[in-house]
This record gives C-alpha cells, structure tokens and sequence, in this order.
C-alpha cells in the first residue's frame, strides 16, 4: 500500500542525518542519469538507516555497477555544488515535468512522468519547490544540506524490485539502497554492526541453539518451541508475573476464538480485518437456523411487495407519482424500511454463526470487565494475561520471530477514572524502565503516535474532542517523566494514542519491542460502567500494554542482544556437570550435585559419556551452556567442582556448597 504523503511541516522536522541522506538519494539520482540519461525516477526518500531512490530504466541495475555510480556519485560530491531551493507555480512545474526536466539533468523527449502524478496529488494552496544540485533539478520539498560536498561517507547497499506507490497495479521500479554518515567511522561502524548483527542473527542461533523451529507442514509463521526455548519462555513468565503481581494485577484466561459479533462490537471489524485470519463457518443452531429461515421467506415476501409497489410507478414521473400515490409511496417507504430491519436481524444470526481466531486479547478483557458490576472503589482494575493471538501476517513480511502469525503476548488491559490516568501510565512506563535496566537496554525511544484529524471516521474513531483530551493527557505524563520520546502524527491506533518502544541491542541494532496504548473508544462501545463517589454511572478509561511485547518478538529480541549467551536465570540449561572418567564413585559424586542442583529447580544435566573432557567442554561451549562443573577425582575427594563459565574460560576450583549456594543467588536475584 501506498505511505501516507508527508506535509512539509513534517518534512522540516527531518533530523541532521535524514537531511544528509535525503541529500545523499538526489546525488545518487545524479549520478545514474550520467551514466544512464533515460532513468525515470519516483520517490527517493531517507528511510531507518539509510536512503533509497525508485527508478524506472532498461538497464537492470546490479551490485556489479555499484562501484561506477559511487564514483560518479563521488565527483559530485567533491564539485561541492549548492543545494539551491526554487518555488514555482503548478503550472510552471507540469510544463517542466512536460519537458522532462523533473528528476533529470537537462530536458527529454520523455516527460517526468511520476513527477507529473506527483504535482498532480499536491494539495491547492501548498507551496510546490524544486531542488537543484549542478545540472539535476528534482521536484522536492527538501530539505537538504547546504552544499553536495556536506555528505559525508556513504555506500550503496542493495537493489531491490519496488511496485510503484506500493501497488502491485503500478509498474515494478528498480529500488537502489544506500546509507549516509557524518564520518567514515561512523560509516564502518555501522558496517561492523551489520556484520555482528549476521552472527547474532536469532534465526541462525535459534536453530544452533534449538529454541524454536519452523515447520511447513505446520504452517508458515507458527513456531514451536523446543525444550530450550519453553525453558527462556517460562522464565519471562515468572518474570511477569512477579511484577505485575507487586504490581497490583489480576490473572485472567480467555478463549482463542470468539465469535465474529465480539469483534464488530469492539470496531476491529471492519478496521482490522485484513490482518485476521478468514472467519470459521459453523453450523446454525437448530432454533437458530430456523429464525434464519423464517426471515429469509419473510424477506422474500417483503422483497416482492416492494417489487409490486415499484411497478405502479413504472412510466410515471416522480412528481405524478408523488401527487396520485402518496399512499403507496408511502407504502413502499415502510416496506424497505422494514426490509432493511429484516436483513439486519438475519446478518446478526450469520454472524453468530461465525467465528475468528483471537487476534488481540482486549474485547474478552472488556467482557470480564462488564461480566461484574464495578464501583470507583474497584479501581484502577488491571486484568493480565499471557493471552495467544494470531493474525495474518502477509507471508512477505514474515521473518523469523520478529513477525509471526501466531504469538503469546505479555498483555494487560488497565481500567480506570480519569484522576488515576497519569498514575497509571506512569506506572506502566516505570515497568519498562525496569525491564530495560534488567536486560541491560541502555539505549531506547518511545514513539508517541497521534491522529490525523482529516482520517476521523476512516482510520481513526471519529471523537475529536476525545482524541484532543487523550493525547494530551498522555503528552503531560511523557513531558513530566522526563522520558525519552518522539511525536509521531496518523499512527495511532484506531481507538486512541499509542506508545510504541523502540530498543537497541548491545550492539546499536533497533528494534521495536512493546507497546502502551490508550483507550477512549472501546470501553464505550462495550458500554462499560462503575458507579462514582455519586452513584452515577460513568464510563472508565483503558490502557492497553504490553512491556515485554510477545514471547516472538522478545525472545528474538533477546537472542540477539545476548548473542546466544543468556545471563544465567534466563539461560535454557544453567549448569552443565562434565565428569572427567566414568567410575562409579566420581559418577555417584557428580549426580549427587546434580540432585541438589535440581532441586531447587535448577536447569542443569550431565554429560557422564566416556568422551575426554575436551570434548565435553567444547560441547557445552557451542551450545552456549552458562555454567559447567567439571569434577575429576580430586575434586571429588575435596567436595569440591573445577567452575567454568561461558565466555569466561575456567575459574578454578571451588567448593561444591559454595558454587552451589551463590548459582541459586544469582539466579534469584536475577544478575545480568
């Protein structure tokens, strides 16, 4: 789909590197129409990490010429010519873009054809501008650096193949990547992280590792945990629930499914029923089924009666008609009135016959909200739950963990009065700034997304008044908190204004975890109530969250961050015991301390195989295990164990009751 158009005050909020890299994208263009004089080119915007400019031209484009554009790309930025800013008329650019001119370097027989389109959708009245550097003028609405030679180190990446507008309807465009830094450091830095993010790359260590696994007989986008990976889940779970449960939650189950009218209520049908798997068909009810068919022959019926009616009127001008059979005109108002009463109550009984997997958690939430009568004195009420959800994702933008089709989401729904807001939400942030400090995220961003005004009652719920009031509810707590955070216009969700958490691993890769979303809509279409101080009924508000996002999603995330080497409460096998020999008395030693190990839930196992104990290490080693015990006989005549740790190397001998005592520590305390 097409990405809704940015308005110039959007554009002028570009920070320092997208100026550069926008820049960088005109310079690009540039340079292939020096070697390539016939390139059309469409969109060439800065985008996360990068720039990439869409191109229409016979020469397929391979990273084969990526070295000759460079340096062509290179002469232009040491000719270090001004990035000059021109307004013009609509008329004045549809001749230039008639002329060819527009994304070119001189005229062309070949108008700028996606230029053209492009002035065409610009709204009446908004200023339209050119953008020249050296001989390329491009239709623009910048802004740019000062002059081509402000760019700094860049690199062409990867081409890839674009629809047009992102409509498989448009023609198929060449999409030529790049990236742009201030430095050459920060460019080979940026390299350098690429490369350890390839060894870091959760779905290569997931498979080493065997954490999960994808499967096509069950389905692309459903991963199955093995036991290794169920071992990291269970931990982020009791980790959860702990919080929340000092936290002041309550636990709640629901169902996968629900039918389709639960869905309709809560308005993510129609919204959000592209990303919903299709619905089941299930049998009617017998009483139901019989309705159904009682309507259906009384809508027959009807349908005829109106028929009739209409033939009366058949030749007739209106005004005749108006003035000789008011009556029947009148007639056949009623009929399609209760025509249309008719086909509503049948669509109600098909639709109760109709169900979809769950694809979010908040109507059942707002269900068992509503399920008992609630006082002021009730809340805030905050609802948890591991609930599984599923949506369907387009098979193109699966990948790995980061985008699934089925997902176990950390979710909760917060229930509140208007004075417990800001509280509420602060809390919630204070639950992700501890997480973070927990896993050793130092680095992250809260996007706060906002409405369109102009989309009420497409994209966004149409209550102006309660969209000004949420947003800046939220605003106030993000500003008095002092955290770390973005505004981001038309990409709130459809009931209200939205957080999206932004991390970046130990590494500096980004990626989206979590989210904290505000509520107005729901609750009052689910037509939930407490009674206030007053005995009055009134209707609370809602915050969605979800701060350690899905287990996918996090423990993607994680594996990543970690590069495989959990600390060792999150670690799938904490201890590993290597024995060095196999006879009876060191073997008995080993599984005593394995015993005690397990029972105080330790993850631990034994490699007693007659292997050398180099053999044994280096097993352990790839597999990533945290902690190994290796004992040989002195060490079980001393009542002690030789420690090694993973990425540390051998720390000695120790006793077994000391070793053992400071893992259940380290484990309770959660150390990194």
């Amino acid at each position: 789909m097409q990405e809704d158009r940015k308005t110039p005050e959007m554009r002028a909020q570009m920070t320092d590197i997208e100026r550069l890299r926008h820049s960088t994208a005109h310079v690009l263009a540039t340079a292939i129409l020096k070697i390539w004089p016939e390139a059309q080119f469409a969109a060439g915007p800065p985008v996360d990490n990068g720039f990439y400019y869409d191109v229409d031209l016979p020469h397929r484009i391979s990273p084969e010429d990526f070295e000759k554009i460079e340096a062509e790309m290179k002469k232009q930025i040491k000719e270090n010519h001004p990035f000059e800013r021109m307004e013009v008329s609509r008329d004045e650019a549809l001749d230039l873009g008639k002329k060819g001119r527009l994304a070119a370097l001189s005229d062309r027989e070949q108008p700028s054809k996606f230029k053209l389109e492009i002035i065409e959708n610009i709204p009446p009245g908004e200023t339209i501008s050119l953008y020249r550097n050296g001989d390329f003028i491009d239709l623009c609405a910048g802004p740019h650096v000062m002059r081509t030679g402000n760019i700094g180190a860049f690199k062409l990446t990867t081409v890839a193949s674009a629809y047009y507008k992102g409509d498989e309807k448009n023609p198929q465009l060449q999409r030529v990547y790049g990236t742009a830094f201030k430095t050459k450091k920060e460019l080979d830095d940026y390299f350098g992280m690429l490369e350890e993010a390839k060894k870091r790359d959760h779905r290569k260590l997931g498979k080493e590792l065997e954490i999960f696994v994808l499967d096509d007989d069950v389905g692309p986008g459903l991963p199955m945990w093995l036991p290794r990976g169920a071992a990291i889940i269970e931990e982020l779970e009791k980790l959860a629930k702990e919080t929340e449960f000092a936290a002041g939650y309550v636990r709640v189950r629901t169902p996968h499914i629900a039918r389709e009218s639960l869905y309709k209520k809560s308005g993510h049908l129609p919204y959000y029923a592209d990303s919903m798997f299709p619905p089941m068909e299930l049998k009617y009810d017998p009483a139901e089924e019989h309705q159904a068919a009682g309507l259906e022959a009384t809508i027959g019926k009807k349908m005829e009666q109106i028929k009739a009616f209409e033939n009366i009127f058949t030749g007739l001008g209106m005004e005749e008609a108006a003035k000789d059979h008011r009556e029947s005109l009148q007639r056949l108002e009623e009929n399609k009135r209760e025509l249309a009463t008719l086909n509503s109550k049948r669509n109600e009984i098909l639709s109760r016959s109709r169900y979809y997997l769950k694809a979010m958690n908040c109507p059942h939430h707002h269900k068992l909200f509503a399920a008992v009568p609630r006082s002021y004195r009730d809340l805030p009420l905050r609802f948890a739950e591991y609930g599984t959800c599923y949506r369907y994702e387009q098979s193109g933008e699966l990948f790995g963990l980061m985008r699934v089709r089925s997902m176990q989401m950390n979710d909760a729904h917060l229930y509140m009065t208007p004075e417990q807001f800001e509280t509420e939400f602060n809390a919630v942030n204070e639950m992700y700034l501890k997480y973070f400090k927990l896993f050793g995220i130092g680095k992250y961003l809260m996007r706060f997304s906002t409405h369109d005004p102009t989309k009420l009652g497409q994209k966004f719920v149409d209550e102006s008044e309660l969209w000004k009031q949420t947003e800046e509810m939220t605003r106030n707590v993000l500003k008095s908190s002092g955290i770390n955070y973005v505004e981001v216009p038309n990409e709130a969700a459809f009931y209200g204004p939205k957080i999206d958490v932004q991390a970046w691993s130990v590494i500096g890769r980004e990626f989206s975890i979590a989210t904290n979303q505000v509520d107005f809509a729901q609750p009052r279409r689910f037509d939930l109530r407490y009674k206030d101080r007053d005995n009055v009924d009134k209707i609370p508000l809602c915050i969605h969250r979800a701060p350690l996002g899905t287990h996918e999603r996090f423990i993607g995330f994680l594996i990543e961050h970690y590069a495989g080497n959990f600390p060792l409460w999150l670690s799938p096998e904490q201890v590993r015991i290597l024995t060095i020999g196999d006879e009876p008395q060191l073997l008995d030693y080993s599984r005593a301390i394995l015993d005690e190990l397990r029972s105080h839930q330790v993850r631990a196992e034994i490699d007693a195989s007659t292997d050398k104990i180099n053999g044994k290490i280096q097993r352990a080693e790839q597999m990533k295990v945290h902690t190994m015990f290796v004992i040989g006989k002195r060490d079980m005549e001393a009542n002690a164990v030789s420690v090694r740790v993973h990425g540390k190397g051998n720390l000695g001998a120790k006793s077994s009751d000391e070793v053992i005592v400071d893992i259940l520590s380290s484990i309770k305390e959660r150390r990194a």
